[in-house]
C-alpha cells in the first residue's frame, strides 16, 4: 500500500490571523515584530516581494520596504487559532501529527478506498478557511519531505499532488536549500563543490557525503531521492515541564537558592526551545524543613526566554518565602505549553538578544546544557 502523507501550512500565519483582527491591514506590506531594535517575527507576502524575511531585523526590513507597516505580536490570539485549527484537523483524520503552531502532518494512507485522498485533503482546508478565516496550503504525496517542500513551492494557498512517478521530476530542479534538513552552513559547504540542485545532490554517492558533512550525510541522500521512511506521530500536547531539588541539609542561605532558581530556569527555557515549546505560567514551590509546603504561580505572555522566565520565578520565590525558616526543597515548572519557538516570541527583544539566544544554545547542543550559562545561574549545585 503507497503511503499518503499530507503536509499543511498556514500562510503568513501570524499576518493572516492580525488580519483577522483588523480589515485595514489587508493588502499592505504587514512586519509582525518588536520595534526598531527588534527582529521580523513573520511579514506579509506584499513585504516579501521587497526582500523582507523572517528573522531580519527589522531596521534592515524598513530599508527594504520603508512604506511597510509594523505591529506587535499577539500570541494569545495565535494560540488560540492554532488550537482551534488543530481541532478541526484532528477531528477529520486518522491520524495528525503538529509539527508547529501553524503546520501539520497527517497521514491518510489507505483512505483512497473510502474516500480520494486529495479530496478529503481540499475538504479539511476549505474546513479551515470557513471556520476560521485563516488560508491554508498543502501537498499530498508518499512522504513527509517530498510534501513538505511540495508545500512550500505551492504556496500562497497552494492545492499540490505528487505521485510517486512525480517525485524525482519534482524535486530534481530545486535548490538544496529546499531540503528541509539544509540549512546555512551546510548550503554553503555544498555549493562551494558545486553542489546546488537536488539533482545534483542525489547522483552523489553517499559515502562521500558522509565524509563530507558526516552522520547526517546519508539521511540527506535519501531526502534529495525523495525517500523517507519518518512516520507520522499522533499529536498530543504537552501540559508542564519541571525541575525541583531536595537539599542535602536544610539550608537558609537565600543567595545560593536565588542562583539556583536562576539555573533552574535557565535549563527548563533550554528546554522548551529545544523541543519546540512556550510556556505561559511560572509556578514556584518550597518546602520548609517542617515539611510546610508553598507555591505561587504567576500568568505571563508566551515566552521561552530565561531572561524573563527567570526574573518571574525570583519575584514568585520572595513572595513564598515568608518564614524565616530552613528550607528541604525548592522546585520550578512552567505550565500552559503551546508550540512555538523563541523566535516567534521575539516581538519586544532586540537583535543582540535574539543573537545571543541562538548562540548560547548552540554551545549547549555542540558541548552539552552545562557547556554555557547567565553568571547568576553558575555553581549553584555544589554549594548546597
Amino acid at each position: 500500500m503507497n503511503r499518503a502523507i499530507v503536509h499543511m501550512d498556514l500562510d503568513a500565519f501570524f499576518v493572516s490571523c492580525s488580519r483577522l483582527n483588523n480589515s485595514q491591514l489587508d493588502g499592505i506590506p504587514l512586519i509582525i515584530g518588536g520595534g526598531d531594535r527588534g527582529v521580523v517575527a513573520s511579514c506579509s507576502y506584499e513585504a516579501r516581494k521587497f526582500g523582507v524575511r523572517s528573522a531580519m531585523p527589522i531596521r534592515m526590513a524598513l530599508r527594504l520596504c520603508p512604506e511597510a507597516k509594523v505591529i506587535k505580536g499577539d500570541y494569545e490570539l495565535y494560540s488560540n487559532l492554532s488550537h482551534t485549527v488543530t481541532e478541526i484537523i484532528q477531528e477529520r483524520v486518522p491520524v495528525m501529527e503538529k509539527a508547529s503552531i501553524d503546520e501539520f502532518y497527517l497521514d491518510l494512507s489507505g483512505m483512497d478506498k473510502f474516500f480520494g485522498c486529495y479530496q478529503w485533503t481540499q475538504e479539511i482546508a476549505a474546513a479551515v478557511k470557513k471556520e476560521t478565516g485563516l488560508p491554508i496550503s498543502f501537498a499530498l504525496s508518499t512522504n513527509k519531505t517530498v510534501s513538505k517542500i511540495g508545500t512550500g513551492e505551492s504556496k500562497p494557498v497552494g492545492r499540490l499532488e505528487i505521485k510517486e512517478s512525480e517525485i524525482k521530476p519534482f524535486l530534481n530542479p530545486l535548490s538544496i536549500k529546499k531540503i528541509p534538513m539544509v540549512g546555512d552552513k551546510t548550503f554553503q559547504l555544498l555549493s562551494r563543490i558545486g553542489i546546488r540542485t537536488i539533482h545534483t545532490l542525489a547522483e552523489m554517492p553517499v559515502l562521500v557525503l558522509q565524509q563530507m558533512i558526516g552522520v547526517n550525510g546519508k539521511e540527506l541522500w535519501k531526502k534529495a531521492n525523495g525517500i523517507d521512511e519518518n512516520p507520522v506521530v499522533p499529536y498530543s500536547e504537552r501540559k508542564s515541564i519541571s525541575t525541583e531539588r531536595t537539599f542535602a541539609n536544610d539550608t537558609m542561605d537565600i543567595a545560593e537558592i536565588r542562583r539556583l532558581i536562576s539555573g533552574m530556569a535557565e535549563q527548563l527555557a533550554y528546554q522548551l526551545r529545544q523541543e519546540k515549546w512556550l510556556t505561559s505560567t511560572v509556578v514556584i514551590k518550597i518546602r520548609y524543613a517542617n515539611f510546610d509546603t508553598e507555591t505561587k504561580q504567576y500568568k505571563i505572555a508566551y515566552t521561552s526566554a530565561d531572561h524573563k522566565l527567570s526574573r518571574v520565578a525570583l519575584e514568585l520565590f520572595n513572595q513564598a518565602y515568608t518564614r524565616r525558616m530552613r528550607l528541604r526543597l525548592v522546585g520550578l515548572r512552567f505550565t500552559g505549553l503551546v508550540h512555538g519557538n523563541h523566535q516567534m516570541n521575539l516581538f519586544e527583544d532586540t537583535e543582540e538578544q535574539m543573537n545571543l539566544y541562538q548562540t548560547m544554545d548552540y554551545l549547549k547542543n555542540r558541548f552539552g546544557s552545562d557547556a554555557v550559562g547567565r553568571a547568576s545561574g553558575f555553581d549553584f549545585g555544589k554549594s548546597l
